[in-house]
């Protein structure tokens, strides 16, 4: 027998409704699972504000959401572990499991990869969702479910992190303050980062950088960060810089903020599908650039910092909204709105 769930459904351009669709009984190896809290990603924000993400466009109507956590409702045929009540967090990326990429441990590029918030497989900004049991992660009795929320996007900058491979000591710099900025820089914090500076117009965010450990931080639109940076480094630059914005030339900025032989990774989506990118020099410097494919492995590790060092992570949720307020919530974060940093959406 199926059940009724309720559904923020995208159906266009800064478009929410509220409907409902059945949700069957969870089928052998799935898990039923009933979603209580939700964190809003940027690329939730892209397809909403821009109608894609990348390259890739919108089809409506769509679900999106995939930083979920919440409550076991249910369990299908075969599944041992699991029971009505338990705490998770949800995996929303589905993988063959059987492509050379996944055979060679490369799960975030697989060949037939499914992820949930895409057009062809709705997100969590619902109800009830049935998976396999094996995207389930087990919470310890001591995290909220809102606070799980940020083991997703925690688990893809700790991917991001293996190609920052941050020598203690080491200097880098941040490019956008948004949640995954945020993250970032706790992360090269405890890292052992010596300096980090932070980049972002919006001053609400900036204290929140602050707040999560960044040593400077800095406004574009009344400092120059790149000339500001060589100051502080003597002309040498920073060890590594890492894209969280993906607007207004960050890219190219990373570029000229790191030293010769420096690191740049691109963590962020960028709005467009075509990014001029300033090849000389990063020619003349020999800049590795690396790009990074979500997350591959490092959600269990996500899940353990955060439950270490929670009193960092916790103030970066600044707002939580209802299912039935998604839109708003939407607006808000669109415009920066009531010094919103990680907003969450709650069922």
């Amino acid at each position: 027998m199926s059940i009724l769930a309720r559904t923020a459904t995208l159906t266009g351009l800064r478009s929410f409704e509220i409907t409902e669709h059945p949700i069957p009984h969870p089928g052998p190896g799935q898990v039923q699972v009933r979603v209580a809290a939700v964190g809003v990603c940027g690329s939730d924000l892209h397809s909403y504000s821009e109608g894609a993400v990348g390259d890739t466009p919108c089809v409506y109507p769509m679900v999106l959401g995939h930083e979920p956590a919440g409550v076991v409702a249910g369990v299908g045929d075969g599944v041992t572990g699991w029971a009505s009540g338990d705490r998770a967090a949800f995996e929303p990326a589905l993988y063959c499991y059987h492509c050379e990429f996944c055979l060679s441990g490369h799960h975030n590029v697989c060949a037939n990869l499914r992820f949930m918030s895409n057009p062809e497989e709705p997100g969590f900004f619902r109800e009830f969702v049935n998976l396999p049991a094996r995207n389930l992660l087990a919470l310890p009795a001591g995290m909220s479910l809102e606070h799980a929320t940020l083991i997703e996007p925690l688990a893809v900058v700790l991917h991001s992190m293996r190609f920052v491979a941050l020598v203690p000591g080491e200097t880098a710099a941040v490019f956008g303050a948004g949640p995954i900025g945020l993250l970032t820089v706790i992360a090269l914090k405890l890292a052992g980062a010596a300096r980090v500076w932070v980049i972002d117009p919006v001053a609400h965010r900036l204290d929140l950088a602050k707040a999560a450990g960044a040593d400077a931080a800095i406004d574009p639109s009344t400092v120059d960060p790149i000339r500001r940076i060589s100051q502080d480094t003597g002309s040498r630059g920073v060890d590594v810089a890492i894209d969280c914005g993906g607007k207004h030339d960050s890219i190219n900025q990373c570029i000229h903020a790191v030293r010769n032989a420096g690191r740049v990774i691109v963590t962020a989506i960028p709005s467009g599908v075509r990014i001029p990118i300033e090849f000389s020099p990063m020619r003349r410097k020999e800049i590795a650039l690396y790009n990074v494919r979500r997350s591959n492995h490092e959600s269990q590790q996500a899940l353990a910092m955060l439950a270490e060092h929670i009193a960092r992570f916790a103030p970066l949720i600044t707002h939580t909204r209802t299912l039935e307020e998604i839109g708003p919530a939407f607006s808000q974060l669109e415009s920066y709105a009531d010094g919103v940093g990680k907003l969450v959406i709650t069922t």
